[in-house]
């Protein structure tokens, strides 16, 4: 087995991943979301955001792995921040640095690994975007080229304070935290052929809910209706509060079924016994993602809004 080798700059880079306060911090759903999404896009046992200390790897984000740390002398990571480019085994069995590495010959038995460098403040790669199989795998430049986007993705919010990304009441993403992974994902969908939506909710009657039973239960109908958009939709799909009670979820994959979270929210509100929760109902638009109509992910909010409006309307007109 071949232990990794000291970066040149590991002094600076100790202090770059140190200066972030991140280490042993509580999950968090804003590198959480990038790692569920990256494990359904490449079909992959396991993906991590792995932030390399001076003895250790630290998984900040983590899917299909139990442990949070493992020792940085048996790590893959520790080689894959070596260089500021993807650091790819195919195979490990048939790679002599690391087919004798308790991480092949014990649990996880990693057979396959891709990671790419993730960076800290002054541009020193502190950890990766890692991708890992128990089977061996080819990993094409197409593969290469959307584990660099995801990664960039990971360097965004690791460069973020995350109160700015995340909204202070529900705890799903705010706008601008939304704006900035969907604006990394339209690309990365559009060239790997894979489907993007884009659902709008507005909360019906919100303000009656405010002015007859106070904002303290306006409050309790917002959080409620986030977490039936996250219990309803699938893990990777990303969820958002764009301000007051509009909402949005954007779901990405090569066969999108939206209908089927939608059934879902309408059964577990159906479920509901709670006065403020059954006082909760919703219009959504539904817009599929076109790069020749939707510029950027702005003009696509902006098409899913007039649709929900028009939801809205329609159904106000049936009530009438």
């Amino acid at each position: 087995m071949q232990t990794p080798p000291t970066p040149l700059d590991e002094t600076r880079r100790l202090r770059s991943l140190h200066s972030l306060r991140i280490l042993d911090s509580a999950p968090e759903d804003r590198f959480d979301r990038i790692t569920r999404m990256v494990k359904r896009m490449f079909d992959i046992d396991i993906c991590l955001v792995s932030l390399v200390d001076s003895n250790r790897q630290w998984f900040k984000s983590r899917q299909g792995l139990d442990v949070c740390e493992t020792s940085r002398e048996i790590s893959f990571c520790g080689h894959a921040i070596i260089e500021d480019r993807p650091f790819i085994i195919e195979d490990t069995l048939e790679d002599p640095r690391f087919a004798d590495n308790p991480l092949v010959t014990g649990e996880p038995h990693i057979r396959f690994y891709a990671g790419h460098p993730v960076h800290g403040p002054g541009g020193h790669r502190i950890g990766t975007l890692c991708l890992i199989d128990r089977l061996p795998r080819t990993f094409s430049q197409t593969d290469v080229e959307m584990l660099k986007d995801f990664a960039a993705l990971v360097d965004d919010e690791l460069a973020t304070n995350s109160e700015i990304n995340v909204d202070e009441l529900t705890k799903v993403a705010n706008r601008r935290g939304f704006v900035m992974v969907a604006e990394h994902l339209l690309p990365v969908c559009e060239r790997n052929n894979l489907a993007v939506e884009i659902l709008f909710f507005d909360l019906d009657g919100f303000k009656k809910i405010n002015d007859v039973h106070g904002h303290q239960a306006g409050d309790k109908a917002l959080n409620f209706f986030a977490n039936l958009l996250l219990k309803s939709f699938r893990k990777a799909d990303v969820v958002a509060r764009l301000g007051g009670d509009e909402f949005v979820v954007l779901l990405a994959a090569e066969h999108l079924n939206s209908n089927r979270g939608l059934k879902e929210m309408d059964k577990r509100a159906a479920r509901e016994t709670d006065e403020i929760y059954r006082l909760v109902r919703w219009s959504v638009g539904k817009v599929p993602y076109d790069p020749d109509q939707h510029e950027n992910i702005e003009t696509l909010l902006s098409d899913a809004d007039l649709r929900m409006y028009s939801n809205k309307t329609l159904k106000k007109k049936s009530f009438a």
